[in-house]
């Protein structure tokens, strides 16, 4: 069984590293999507524990393909997730690098580039949006939420500040888990 769940874990998220315009967060929709209603893996909290875990950790956004393989599968699948969703996309990012560089000064650069922004914004929004709805179980963290995304879009705090609020409440017992 286990060797059917690491080949499962390698293929979709191999192929959702060459789908992630905009990083392994533009992927969390399609994670959620597989581990959670497709495969039955985790619950919707175990999903959101485990984003919020990877958000608060030192170093690159993708260390979610890592915690979401080791729940599945322990190491084996941490380890088979991190190749599966970092692996393909290295591969691509050097080939297209090159040709990037080349072609610097050509017009369908700037086309494709362009392009591609809206598709990385629209990618980051759905995985907010699946990881607001996956968090969001009463009124008060709803309020949360959305006092934390007006926040974040019209003023320039650091971003630490909320965390450290919204610790703060959780902490005064004003909102549960």
């Amino acid at each position: 069984m286990k060797d059917g769940v690491l080949t499962t874990l390698a293929v979709n998220f191999a192929l959702m590293s060459l789908f992630a315009i905009g990083g392994a967060n533009a992927a969390v929709p399609e994670m959620h999507r597989l581990a959670v209603e497709v495969m039955g893996w985790m619950t919707e909290r175990q999903f959101t524990d485990l984003f919020a875990l990877a958000q608060v950790t030192p170093g690159p956004n993708v260390i979610i393909v890592t915690l979401l393989g080791y729940h599945v599968a322990g190491l084996s699948g941490a380890l088979v997730t991190t190749l599966a969703m970092c692996g393909p996309t290295c591969v691509l990012a050097f080939v297209v690098g090159h040709v990037w560089e080349r072609f610097k000064n050509a017009d369908w650069r700037v086309v494709i580039q362009n392009g591609l922004v809206p598709v990385s914004i629209g990618l980051i929004a759905a995985s907010a949006l699946v990881i607001a709805r996956a968090a969001d179980e009463s009124w008060a963290s709803i309020a949360i939420t959305g006092t934390t995304f007006c926040l974040a879009y019209w003023t320039r705090w650091n971003p630490l500040w909320m965390f450290a609020a919204a610790g703060l409440l959780g902490i005064a017992g004003l909102i549960r888990a």
